[in-house]
């Protein structure tokens, strides 16, 4: 939903209505005008007022009452609390439920494969910060893109704060196992950050880990030759030392902001 744009669609049904109103008032006055003897002045004074519902008010008033102008404060007022809870909505089930102790319920126990043929788990980086990216080789475009902007990151935060940036691990986890072999990843690493940890694995694996990181996953665009992209999230999760997602970072934020937010997680102290 567009707040502006539902606001603007709210202020433009009062208009309307308001424009009617005029309309009927006018229509009213004319007729009145035409057919009905004149009054005195006194007494004509007071039937304008009493058509206007201002009786007893001496000053001039137009055909816009306080009751309209309320109404169109209400009407604009209920389309800025329903976007606000739809927002709240859609965030809510983007993210998974909200548990009790209020963290996102978000990852969990995976088990995939490293570069050197080594299983790895959630446990094999603990006591590291992570920043985990779901994508897969032969993308195009938006998965080097996001890959590149990582590396930015990564060499903003060892150029500002040397001590936390040694303290973070990147990890790419393939989307697509049935394609990026361990041979394929070592190919496609070259291109990025060195820092970088690639994991594939069998399609159930992927699929598992995929699903508690509420990541869409869908081949798309299959050729006759077997050939195909596929379509899924963009978001970089972000892990503190004991693997607990502190933040995610969409597509749209740029390398700054999430240095930002990375350096406020790493540092804050909680208060009690």
């Amino acid at each position: 939903l567009n707040l502006s744009h539902y606001t603007m669609t709210m202020t433009m049904m009062a208009h309307r209505q308001l424009h009617s109103t005029v309309l009927r008032q006018i229509q009213r006055r004319s007729l009145t005008s035409s057919s009905a003897p004149k009054l005195p002045k006194s007494e004509a004074q007071q039937a304008k007022e009493t058509a206007h519902g201002y009786i007893g008010r001496a000053s001039k008033r137009g055909p816009v009452s306080w009751p309209l102008l309320g109404l169109a404060a209400v009407t604009a007022a209920t389309g800025a609390s329903y976007y606000a809870i739809e927002r709240e909505r859609r965030m809510e089930k983007a993210m998974g439920t909200v548990v009790s102790t209020g963290k996102p319920a978000i990852g969990g126990t995976w088990s995939l494969v490293d570069m050197n043929g080594k299983i790895v788990t959630e446990h094999t980086y603990a006591g590291k910060y992570t920043l985990l990216y779901f994508g897969f080789a032969r993308c195009p475009d938006i998965c080097p893109s996001e890959m590149v902007k990582v590396g930015s990151i990564l060499d903003q935060l060892k150029k500002e704060y040397p001590k936390l940036a040694d303290q973070i691990q990147p990890i790419f986890v393939s989307v697509d196992p049935a394609r990026d072999s361990i041979q394929a990843l070592q190919e496609y690493a070259k291109d990025f950050h060195p820092d970088y940890v690639f994991l594939t694995g069998t399609p159930e694996q992927v699929q598992k880990m995929a699903k508690k990181y509420r990541v869409y996953v869908s081949k798309a665009d299959e050729t006759e030759d077997g050939d195909y992209l596929v379509d899924h999230s963009i978001v970089l999760y972000f892990h503190g030392e004991d693997g607990d997602m502190l933040d995610f970072f969409t597509q749209s934020m740029k390398p700054s902001d999430i240095v930002a937010k990375i350096h406020k997680a790493m540092t804050f102290v909680p208060s009690f």
